[in-house]
């Protein structure tokens, strides 16, 4: 049996509004699971009632075997971080690490080994004795996530535990919660609306929309097999690229047609759409950014999936390079080498790597095929 288990759990609140649907999901020990999705979409209520911050309008959550629905927040032994830091500003950062064993009678000595341990965890030795208004936001956020760990429960909740914080600061404490969780081996379920946090931290991750879950996987799988057309969208940055593309058969090819463009199918997509009756109809064709290229080995190895294109904006970063354009009525990001001769104004001719074309149906929005 896995470690927490949530069964069709639902959140009504009294004025009739239904937060989350029918939530199903096991995590087993030691997991990161992160859950993320646009704010709304019912992320951080799920937490909350995994806390026992929320009552569970219907549904069964079960934690290490019991049934935990009637359990106090204290019964479940879960620590949470929240995005406030929450901590108290007229204590020093030893008092806040170590006020949750204070309130629990824990002997002075235990506990100052314990804070001393898990100061050094954390990387805040030097700051037990100032107060939280003489920290940065980082160090503050450490100070909370010390608070929460130094009380060896089996469970971690972090809401949007970062998103205070500066660019620079935000990669530095995903870096350290990473960490966090190789050293500890705890269950971590980390609530997030960065879909970079949820890529880099999450063992697997848990895309809601409107209180519904979309698709539960593994990073790589989401990316590279995403269910439907919102999580192909939500997943990635820049975004994948959509089309309309109709679907047409061309003597013993099957091709889609992008506004008059005809990009020859592989076998592979070609036998699933021809086996699913969408010959004729029109599909949504998706396409990654890195996967549209200008780059001369790419124009010869797809040569039945090439389009030229007029430059809008032309976005060096270093390292790549951004290409905005148009095609076929539709805006599309192309992310190539920083020694492409692309410029804003320039036509460009570019391959699409139609082995990595996701298609999708046009009225349900899921997949058919990637």
């Amino acid at each position: 049996m896995a470690y927490l288990t949530l069964k069709n759990i639902n959140k009504i609140y009294p004025n009739g509004f239904h937060a989350v649907h029918n939530f199903n999901l096991e995590i087993e020990k030691g997991e990161f699971v992160v859950f993320v999705g646009p704010s709304g979409c019912g992320k951080s209520t799920t937490l909350r009632m995994i806390a026992g911050l929320e009552d569970i309008s219907s549904g069964e959550f079960i934690l290490d075997g019991k049934r935990a629905n009637e359990m106090g927040p204290r019964e479940r032994e879960i620590a949470m971080v929240f995005q406030s830091y929450a901590l108290y500003p007229q204590m020093t950062v030893y008092d806040n690490i170590a006020f949750g064993l204070t309130l629990q009678g824990v002997d002075e000595d235990v506990i100052e080994e314990r804070v001393k341990n898990t100061a050094r965890i954390l990387g805040l030795t030097d700051y037990l004795d100032r107060l939280p208004r003489a920290l940065s936001g980082g160090q503050r956020q450490r100070v909370a996530i010390g608070r929460a760990i130094i009380r060896k429960v089996g469970i971690f909740l972090m809401d949007e535990p970062l998103s205070n914080l500066d660019a620079k600061l935000r990669v530095q404490m995903r870096t350290e919660i990473a960490k966090l969780h190789d050293r500890l081996g705890a269950t971590i379920i980390y609530v997030t609306h960065d879909q970079t946090e949820a890529m880099t931290l999450g063992t697997r991750i848990v895309v809601m929309k409107e209180g519904v879950v979309q698709q539960v996987d593994t990073p790589q799988n989401l990316y590279n097999e995403p269910g439907n057309l919102f999580v192909a969208g939500f997943i990635g940055s820049p975004q994948m690229n959509f089309m309309d593309a109709v679907v047409e058969e061309k003597g013993s090819s099957v091709i889609l047609n992008v506004g008059g463009q005809e990009f020859t199918l592989p076998e592979n997509k070609a036998k699933v759409l021809k086996e699913k009756g969408y010959i004729g109809k029109t599909v949504v064709a998706g396409i990654r950014p890195e996967n549209v290229d200008d780059d001369p080995e790419s124009l010869a190895k797809y040569p039945n999936a090439t389009f030229e294109a007029k430059i809008n904006v032309y976005e060096l970063l270093g390292a790549e390079v951004f290409l905005y354009f148009d095609f076929a009525g539709t805006p599309m990001t192309a992310r190539v080498q920083p020694g492409t001769p692309a410029r804003t104004g320039s036509t460009v001719k570019f391959a699409i790597e139609i082995d990595k074309m996701h298609i999708f149906d046009k009225d349900t929005e899921l997949a058919i095929c990637h």
